[in-house]
């Protein structure tokens, strides 16, 4: 039976100070043409580092956070487009800007690409509610770090990994994590709120190594799983 399946690619691991990773982006692309199985599937992609940069920019002229966050969400949706394109034929080749696109596109029988839908939203917070608008049996979150810690890993060397937890948990660590323009962490509320309803698990796994991300798609434990409660 055809999987349904809904992916975040954080756009640090594809948007690097550098400039894009193309290598990776074509690893993605190949995983998700070798791996689709004509389900529906959606796949969204952050802004990362291009995203922080115009953003910056944009503070810097004194322009309003608002303003600042439909700047990162044209710059997902340009990201989202050459994903699609580079997957080819497998994914529906238009990029949807609504929860309402992105649920029809997804029953067309390719993969969906898409970025940012409006302001004031992570593109964490829009993978949970694209799971749960195609029902997906779980979403896989692709980050820079192997999972979820008990603390962020990069600043606190003490920090264990969980290989599982509950939202109450995750909540937990991740409470007090900034909401500004571009700097959404691991997970937010919003994401947070939405699996909690819907009940579909996550992964979060660490997607600088692009075979997690077949790993977890084919069903095998990588990374951290997130239960429903």
């Amino acid at each position: 039976m055809p999987s349904r399946l809904a992916i975040k690619l954080g756009g640090h691991l594809i948007s690097t100070p550098r400039g894009l990773d193309l290598n990776l982006l074509k690893a993605y692309a190949e995983i998700l043409s070798e791996t689709f199985d004509g389900g529906r599937w959606c796949i969204i992609v952050g802004g990362g580092e291009e995203s922080r940069r115009y953003i910056s920019a944009a503070r810097s002229l004194g322009l309003d956070e608002a303003l600042c966050d439909l700047i990162a969400v044209k710059i997902t949706r340009i990201h989202a487009r050459i994903l699609s394109a580079l997957i080819g034929e497998k994914a529906y080749q238009r990029t949807p800007e609504t929860l309402e696109e992105i649920a029809e596109y997804a029953s067309l029988g390719k993969i969906v690409v898409a970025g940012g839908l409006q302001p004031a939203q992570s593109t964490t917070a829009v993978a949970a509610l694209a799971a749960e608008a195609i029902g997906a049996e779980k979403l896989i979150i692709a980050t820079d770090v192997d999972g979820v810690y008990t603390d962020d890993p990069k600043r606190n060397p003490d920090a264990r990994l969980l290989k599982e937890l509950t939202l109450t948990r995750l909540e937990e660590i991740v409470q007090g994590s900034s909401h500004a323009a571009g700097e959404y962490r691991l997970i937010d509320r919003l994401a947070i709120n939405v699996l909690r309803r819907s009940r579909i698990p996550a992964i979060v796994l660490n997607g600088k190594q692009p075979e997690n991300l077949k790993k977890a798609i084919r069903g095998e434990k990588v990374g951290s799983l997130i239960k429903p409660e």
